[in-house]
């Protein structure tokens, strides 16, 4: 079975966030369930510097104005085909923004050329490479569904995942007449969207399949708090949503193997993991006073709570806790972070930025991963913490909920528990789940249960890329090793 995933970033190549880890990860996770997947990815500058041993497949003399190019190559164990378009990709820094914080004014562009791209690629644009679906990511490849449903392939199946829903791509209604779609593809059944073009709209309107990254999530965006304008379309089209985990790689992630440890460890050797998290502390000019870690790594946005976050940390510190900060985002969510720093020299830390390595090394030295979003459709760092003996502390919503057992009474006599729960997403009940926290890191033998037991939890993509490659098999009317067994 042939699949085409547009992304429009990819692990390791080019990442600002989880949709490139999940989109690195799929192909790799899908190879043992007959599913042969392909990226097409666009021609940034980070991608074209490793795609340098590709072969051009095809040339494209008018795409939106612009000259391009397809290349196809091989790259860290993904079969890529590149949009090669330098007067749309070739700028540096992040994909969607430029140096000064604001969106490219042409982005709508952009990425209607990586979608129109990939429904060609779906009619044969590249001889001997036809795909029966095409897998969309976000609402950079929203109009993938919607250039498919209004073009001439009436077989091509399309799947859209939405990795979060408040980002949607919008656009003024002025663009339309660039996008190649007919005129009543301008319509509330297409791309039309209050007036103006709506990518993430269009491709949850004309896409076969709609998932999301976690059951709960599926449930919480048919709902006004969540769907952000989308539910009532949502609901309608309710039997083609489905809620699919995301999983991580568990090579990628390995605290017995990864290099960007002190020192590697697992479930039966979790003692050692005291050297990370010394490690930790001079990252982050944290003195070795004891006391748990608590850590963040993490946007520095509204949506992942991190004012609430800032309206706790006297209460941390206060009762004996680190924190130390690794991210970017809101300036003023950053100095209330840095502020905090200046309070309590080495008791709080941050490091502004993106870092990889650094990430890996505070899930292996931190005690406790704090994750206390006001909506989060899967979320990845919880998985990596409880894979590396991190214990997450979490709001029960979206991907949270379903992944993390909270270790109330019942969860702890069962012996269950993996991380602790917090709801609503207030810095009140935040403070109580803090207080929850404490208190079992005090319970040293408690402590190391939970901590084994996160490092067991299934968190691989092995279910969950079972069930795309049976959602891909209905598309297209084939039959799976399970429904031969029904």
């Amino acid at each position: 079975m042939e699949v085409l995933s547009v992304a429009s970033e990819l692990y390791p190549l080019v990442k600002t966030g989880g949709l490139a880890d999940v989109a690195g990860a799929l192909p790799g996770a899908l190879s043992d369930s007959g599913v042969t997947m392909r990226t097409l990815i666009p021609g940034y500058p980070a991608v074209m510097s490793k795609v340098t041993g590709g072969r051009v497949v095809a040339e494209i003399t008018d795409l939106f104005g612009v000259n391009a190019r397809l290349i196809a190559g091989r790259v860290a164990g993904l079969d890529l085909i590149v949009l090669d378009a330098p007067a749309l990709y070739d700028r540096p820094g992040n994909p969607y923004v430029g140096p000064e914080g604001r969106d490219w004014p042409d982005n709508w562009k952009r990425f209607a050329a990586l979608s129109w791209v990939a429904s060609e690629l779906g009619l044969g644009l590249v001889e001997g490479y036809r795909p029966q679906v095409i897998h969309a990511h976000d609402w950079q490849a929203g109009l993938v569904p919607a250039y498919v449903k209004y073009g001439p392939s009436s077989t091509l199946k399309t799947v859209i995942t939405v990795h979060n829903m408040a980002f949607q791509g919008t656009f003024g209604a002025d663009i339309f007449s660039q996008l190649r779609l007919p005129a009543h593809a301008f319509s509330v059944e297409g791309v039309e969207y209050y007036g103006g073009v709506g990518y993430l709209k269009a491709g949850v309107e004309c896409a076969d399949v709609v998932t999301t990254v976690s059951p709960t999530y599926a449930s919480e965006i048919r709902t006004p708090e969540f769907g952000m304008g989308l539910e009532g379309l949502l609901n309608n089209r309710s039997e083609t949503v489905h809620g699919v985990l995301n999983g991580i790689d568990l090579g990628a992630w390995d605290p017995a193997t990864d290099p960007a440890l002190r020192q590697g460890y697992g479930p039966n050797t979790i003692h050692l993991r005291r050297i990370n998290k010394a490690a930790v502390r001079e990252a982050f000019g944290l003195d070795d006073g004891g006391g748990p870690l608590f850590a963040v790594v993490s946007r520095l946005t509204w949506q992942k709570g991190i004012d609430l976050l800032a309206q706790n940390i006297d209460y941390m510190v206060e009762n004996g806790a680190q924190l130390a900060v690794l991210g970017s985002g809101d300036t003023d969510l950053e100095n209330s972070i840095r502020a905090a720093s200046q309070r309590h020299p080495g008791r709080v830390g941050i490091v502004t930025g993106y870092n990889e390595p650094l990430s890996h090394l505070i899930q292996a030295g931190s005690d406790v991963m704090m994750v206390p979003s006001r909506f989060e459709p899967c979320g990845l760092t919880q998985l990596y913490a409880l894979r590396y003996g991190c214990v997450p502390l979490v709001s029960r919503v979206g991907g949270l909920n379903d992944t993390v057992i909270d270790a109330n009474v019942a969860a702890l006599q069962a012996e269950v528990a993996t991380g602790v729960q917090f709801s609503p997403p207030s810095a009140g009940a935040l403070r109580d789940a803090i207080r929850r926290t404490l208190d079992l890191y005090a319970d040293d033998k408690m402590w190391k249960k939970i901590q084994r037991r996160g490092m067991k939890s299934d968190v691989s993509w092995e279910t969950s890329a079972a069930r795309y490659a049976d959602l891909y098999a209905s598309l297209i009317g084939l039959k799976t090793d399970d429904d031969s067994n029904d």
